[in-house]
C-alpha cells in the first residue's frame, strides 16, 4: 500500500510540529521550506490537520501553528485513516464498474490487508516518531536556500 503525497506531507508536518518548543509558533511557509514541500500542499495539509484537531493554527500577524495538546499522543494509524479515507484499495465501483464485483473475493481480501496495515500503525504515536534520531534531525533542518555549503577541501 502506498500513502498519498498529501498524507506523507501531513505526517511530516505533524512530526516537525511535535519537536517544536511548547510556546513556538511556526508558519506554514517555514515548515514547507524546511520539509522541502510546496507551500500550497503544506497549506492544504495544515487546513486538514486543523480540521482533525491535530494542529492549532492562528492567522495574521503574530500567527502561526503548533501541535494541539493531544497531538503527540495521536496514533499514526488514526491519522492515516483520517487522511486516506475508507475508500477501497481498488476501483470496483469506478465509472466503469468491475464485472466481477458481485462475486469477487479480492475486494474483501484487500480491505482486510488495508485494515492490517492501519492496525500496525495504531501502536505508533507521533511522540514515538520523533524520538532520537529523528527529532534532532528535524530540528537541524534548514530551508534549502539557507543551507551552508561545506568548505572545499
Amino acid at each position: 500500500m502506498r500513502l498519498t503525497a498529501f498524507t506523507d506531507i501531513s505526517l511530516r508536518i505533524v512530526m516537525r510540529l511535535a519537536v517544536a518548543d511548547a510556546d513556538e509558533l511556526l508558519t506554514t511557509r517555514a515548515v514547507a521550506d524546511v520539509l522541502a514541500v510546496p507551500y500550497t500542499h503544506a497549506a492544504k495539509a495544515v487546513a486538514r490537520l486543523s480540521e482533525l484537531g491535530l494542529v492549532e493554527a492562528r492567522r495574521g500577524r503574530g500567527g502561526g501553528m503548533q501541535l494541539a495538546a493531544g497531538g503527540r499522543a495521536a496514533t499514526v494509524g488514526g491519522i492515516v485513516r483520517a487522511l486516506e479515507g475508507g475508500d477501497d484499495v481498488v476501483g470496483c465501483e469506478d465509472a466503469v464498474p468491475c464485472p466481477l464485483r458481485a462475486a469477487c473475493r479480492l475486494r474483501g481480501a484487500l480491505r482486510e490487508a488495508r485494515e492490517a496495515f492501519y492496525a500496525a500503525l495504531d501502536g505508533v504515536t507521533v511522540a514515538s516518531l520523533v524520538e532520537a534520531p529523528t527529532g534532532p534531525v528535524l530540528l537541524s533542518l534548514t530551508p534549502p536556500g539557507e543551507r551552508t555549503a561545506l568548505p572545499a577541501k
